[in-house]
């Protein structure tokens, strides 16, 4: 199957998603989001209570605020948006992100992480290559996800939430995030590759351009993510190690 898949080193470029592409750090943002909601909901009375399914259809791959509105508009509930700096005790829905990025930071910090042993090859192989490789991710805790994971020093370029903050860039499924990581990196998408295990992600990419756009299915889908605009979809980024 290798051998039928592109070689990614032939792209001007490719950029990653990082939570459940380069490293598991999906099952930590899905456990911090099943525990602070199910509080939540618990608390406020709301129903049907929380499920995995919602984490796939409405806060994977979405920034963290936009991905809290989605959740709670799907339950008819509406709440102020507040401020980020709106401490995590707010009602709010950047207090309400900001409870649950808590709890993902004290579980990054006990628990640690490592990439994925397929991914890792990969960026090694890419690195070696010569090809400009980034990361555009929603997560505000993309360079300390990259740092604890020790792949930082790989990324010239990470096109996190942070930047999309500060740029007021969309958020995914957007074609924002991805354009501006392309630019970023300076590369053409056109010419280059996306890595993606998200819906909202492969969309992303699909709707800026690039040439390829690879699903690497976690959890979400293989049918589901071509349906959302992949290429081509893998179990792991190993298949593309040659």
């Amino acid at each position: 199957m290798t051998n039928e898949l592109p070689d990614l080193a032939t792209f001007d470029g490719v950029l990653f998603d990082l939570d459940g592409v380069l490293t598991p750090t999906a099952e930590v943002h899905m456990h911090a989001w099943q525990t602070m909601f199910t509080e939540l909901f618990t608390a406020w009375g709301i129903e049907p209570a929380y499920t995995e399914d919602d984490y796939f259809r409405w806060l994977d791959g979405k920034q963290r605020y936009d991905g809290v509105a989605s959740l709670l508009r799907s339950r008819d509930v509406e709440i102020p948006w507040g401020d980020p700096s709106d401490p995590p005790t707010a009602d709010t829905v950047c207090g309400i992100g900001n409870r649950k990025n808590e709890v993902f930071a004290r579980v990054l910090r006990s628990e640690g992480i490592a990439p994925y042993p397929g991914s890792l090859a990969l960026i090694e192989q890419l690195r070696a290559a010569g090809t400009p490789i980034g990361v555009v991710s929603s997560s505000k805790n993309a360079d300390e996800v990259l740092r604890a994971a020790g792949i930082r020093d790989f990324f010239p370029v990470v096109m996190d939430g942070v930047v999309a903050e500060r740029e007021r860039l969309r958020s995914k499924p957007a074609p924002d995030m991805f354009a501006e990581g392309a630019r970023m990196l300076g590369v053409d998408p056109a010419r280059s590759a996306a890595v993606e295990d998200a819906h909202s992600g492969v969309a992303s990419a699909a709707a800026a351009g690039f040439a390829l756009v690879i699903g690497v299915d976690r959890g979400a889908g293989a049918q589901a993510l071509l349906d959302h605009g992949a290429t081509l979809v893998v179990d792991d980024l190993a298949a593309f190690v040659r």
